[in-house]
């Protein structure tokens, strides 16, 4: 993937390892030999770590996710800048501010009133009319577009981090170890490999070899962008064409998806609205005729059970007449 030989590696100086006396005993399985006084680092390692290192990188860049360079030391600044730049990657090459990944909220603040000065310089041409004034905030423009211009459009945290030198770099390992951030980095004779996921044994103070590692980083990061980029325009043209074929359909049928429910009803016509009119009367006479209807035959009926009483009482029965008395 990345295309390099153990020729390149040693040309770049890759293989240089620090004072035998400043080295990490962790490191001892990647150490091939020392030499006056320096360890030499195992290079046919660093080449098979490294693809590791690569192929994740592809797999977090097609996935969307962007990757944070970090590398703040002088020989490492331009290099990792540069290398975040071509494959539209963030960085942070000045100075690692406390918090960047565990406090984004503060860092959101700071990024907030860097545009807020750069917005009032660009509308009125200065930042105040008054001279003291005008330098402080100049000050303060240039120290946030220093520190946080490599992460001003970090809206969230990264998928992967690249580090530059674990012990320049020790906070920026800890933010991201506490988060459960992926990290890869060139690890050197005197760092500690447990701390990092995908070690890339090297020489972290050689601006060649960092240049060689970063650029093969930047490389497959863009191609593995691009990727998704692609993959997501043509998931985009997809959905596209399928919600104007179901639009065609529900045309041709006579409905409509883009209408709500509720307003699916057809509008009527004047004289629709006057037929509608006309039957409503028309059911309103009919309705009080059937009531009327309805009351007249509950009435005669009454009237014909309170009659049926009356005629099937019995006459009444005639008086007996009164006895002659005795005589």
């Amino acid at each position: 993937m990345s295309g390099l030989t153990v020729r390149d590696l040693m040309t770049a100086g890759m293989h240089f390892g620090h004072q035998t006396k400043r080295w990490n005993p962790k490191m001892k399985k990647y150490i091939f030999d020392k030499r006056n006084g320096i360890h030499i680092i195992d290079i046919t390692q660093s080449i098979d770590l490294l693809e590791e290192a690569l192929k994740f990188v592809k797999g977090v860049a097609e996935e969307g996710k962007k990757i944070l360079f970090v590398g703040t030391k002088k020989q490492a600044q331009e290099v990792v800048r540069a290398a975040a730049d071509a494959c539209g990657m963030f960085n942070v090459t000045t100075r690692w501010l406390g918090g960047t990944l565990t406090n984004a909220q503060t860092i959101r603040q700071s990024i907030r009133r860097m545009r807020q000065l750069q917005t009032t310089e660009k509308n009125t041409g200065v930042l105040s009319v008054h001279k003291k004034e005008a330098s402080s905030m100049r000050r303060e423009l240039d120290k946030l577009e220093r520190n946080l211009s490599g992460v001003a459009d970090m809206s969230q945290l990264p998928g992967a981090v690249f580090i530059v030198d674990l012990q320049c770099e020790s906070n920026a390992v800890a933010e991201a170890r506490r988060l459960g951030i992926p990290i890869v980095a060139i690890v050197d004779t005197n760092c500690d490999p447990d701390l990092v996921d995908y070690v890339i044994p090297g020489n972290d103070d050689s601006m060649r070899s960092i240049k060689l590692v970063a650029d093969c980083m930047a490389r497959v990061a863009k191609d593995a962008a691009d990727s998704y980029s692609r993959k997501a325009a043509e998931e985009q043209r997809r959905v596209e064409a399928e919600r104007v074929a179901a639009r065609a359909s529900a045309d041709a049928s006579g409905d409509s998806l883009d209408k709500p429910r509720r307003t699916t009803r057809t509008r009527t016509t004047v004289a629709d609205k006057g037929d509608d009119e006309a039957h409503k009367r028309a059911r309103q006479s009919e309705n009080r005729r059937n009531t009327a209807r309805a009351a007249a035959e509950a009435l005669a009926a009454r009237a014909k059970a309170a009659e049926a009483p009356a005629a099937e009482a019995p006459a009444p029965a005639p008086e007996a007449a009164p006895e002659a008395p005795a005589q």
